[in-house]
């Protein structure tokens, strides 16, 4: 759910290396790829096209060349639903304006509906399907689809710098991120998470719904309780699996120090709150279709840029990027 700027730590995203007795059976498995379009669309946190053109350039050119890629946008009215439940949700987003618009695009119709047709109808030239489900967020169409995808058997990589789709990691669900200050996508994989975080994936959710996330504009349990910070949280889940069974517990015995269990007994609403703000929905009524997992046809993807980048007034990127193009990835970090 970010626009905001893509930080990272590049010594956590740094392989996507396959690992364990598993390794043989997903390389049998063949995977798609979902790519998360509204984050690209953004320097930092200004809109911009052209942030679009140069991570979009990079990604068919250093990551998936001709795996099936799925694009996925916001939909209409798209956080509604989250803005009625804590009204700074995303308070602080700028969206498209008409100062930020592209020069070509900002004296048509409105900036946001030409942008955004600018960026499909690239991304369906070069043969990726573009999903926009009204009412419904890019990340809980894209939470859905992932879910469909791994019943039929594939793996999944998730494209974005967004966090919030840590939630979704899995031994068959991966994240490819852009980063800036590598200016590269870098895999973040099971293995990584479990480092950063030194907690299950599972946890993630409950871990956020805690500490709030300043980006989104979903406050953390510290700013009414400023001793229940990570260390606190993080021991509690490891105990209590999930924010649902701490609030449980908490409500018919005691779970931690008198500040942490004052806390949950007292605050459970707003944490609960928090987590209905977070969670990824799975359930958005949006089918993969099989036409979407075909060997995506890559051959135009130069010349497609090309006309991308010239309207843009920004061919020399692309001029750079073809005959200067960073060392190819090592086999290690492909991702899944």
């Amino acid at each position: 759910m970010s626009n905001l700027p893509r930080k990272a730590n590049p010594a956590v995203l740094v392989t996507g290396r396959q690992e364990g007795g598993n390794a043989e059976m997903k390389a049998s498995k063949k995977r798609v790829f979902f790519l998360d379009v509204n984050p690209l669309c953004y320097e930092g946190s200004t809109p911009s096209l052209r942030s679009f053109a140069r991570w979009i350039s990079l990604f068919f050119s250093r990551v998936s060349r001709d795996d099936p890629v799925v694009a996925v946008l916001d939909g209409e009215r798209g956080g509604e639903h989250r803005r009625r439940l804590l009204p700074s949700y995303k308070a602080q987003r700028r969206k498209f304006s008409r100062q930020h618009a592209s020069p070509l695009l900002r004296y048509s119709q409105s900036s946001v509906e030409r942008s955004h047709r600018f960026v499909i109808n690239f991304l369906k030239e070069c043969n990726v399907p573009v999903i926009k489900v009204e009412d419904h967020e890019a990340d809980d169409v894209v939470a859905t689809l992932v879910g469909q995808a791994l019943q039929k058997g594939y793996r999944v990589v998730i494209a974005s710098p967004d966090k919030d789709f840590k939630q979704l990691i899995s031994e068959d669900v991966q994240i490819v991120m852009p980063v800036d200050e590598l200016q590269r996508w870098s895999f973040y994989t099971l293995r990584h998470y479990v480092e950063q975080y030194n907690c299950d994936p599972d946890s993630d959710l409950s871990l956020r719904c805690i500490l709030g996330d300043d980006v989104d504009g979903v406050p953390g349990i510290q700013h009414l309780v400023p001793a229940f910070g990570r260390k606190t949280a993080v021991k509690l889940l490891k105990k209590h699996g999930s924010l649902e069974n701490l609030l449980n517990a908490a409500a018919v015995r005691t779970v931690g120090k008198e500040y942490a269990q004052e806390a949950l007994t007292k605050y459970a609403n707003y944490l609960r709150r928090n987590y209905e703000v977070l969670a990824l929905r799975r359930d958005v009524n949006v089918f993969l279709q099989e036409e979407w997992l075909v060997e995506r046809n890559s051959a135009g993807d130069s010349r497609n840029l090309s006309t991308f980048l010239a309207l843009l007034g920004e061919a020399k990127l692309h001029h750079h990027n073809r005959n200067h193009p960073p060392k190819n990835l090592a086999s290690e970090d492909r991702g899944c």
